[in-house]
């Protein structure tokens, strides 16, 4: 598992490079048999299992060792509906309160 994360590593850093996606971002594009769809997903996806399940799979398929952005076999609405789940998730860890306050009754 960690041989995985550290060549997902690498690909992400050629990636920012060679498609100018902002820091902590890189490009995927999801295919399927009819469309594809270009995106740019921040870098803290790689802790979505889901979206690790995509990049698994892609790996499978096409290897790790290629030019380009990151092909991912999926439809593109499967694509964003991982990234949606991804951003919730984001959005509920900065939205949760840092003290809890409750009453005490003597």
């Amino acid at each position: 598992m960690l041989n995985k994360i550290n060549m997902i590593g690498l690909m992400v850093e050629r990636l920012q490079r060679r498609f100018f996606a902002k820091e902590g971002h890189f490009a995927v594009i999801a295919v399927d048999e009819c469309e594809e769809k270009r995106f740019v997903v921040p870098v803290s996806c790689l802790k979505c299992a889901s979206f690790v399940k995509l990049l698994e799979r892609a790996a499978e398929e096409y290897g790790f060792d290629h030019e380009g952005a990151v092909v991912i076999p999926c439809r593109p609405s499967e694509m964003e509906r991982v990234l949606a789940q991804q951003e919730a998730q984001e959005k509920m860890v900065l939205c949760k309160p840092l003290f809890s306050f409750t009453k005490n009754y003597y």
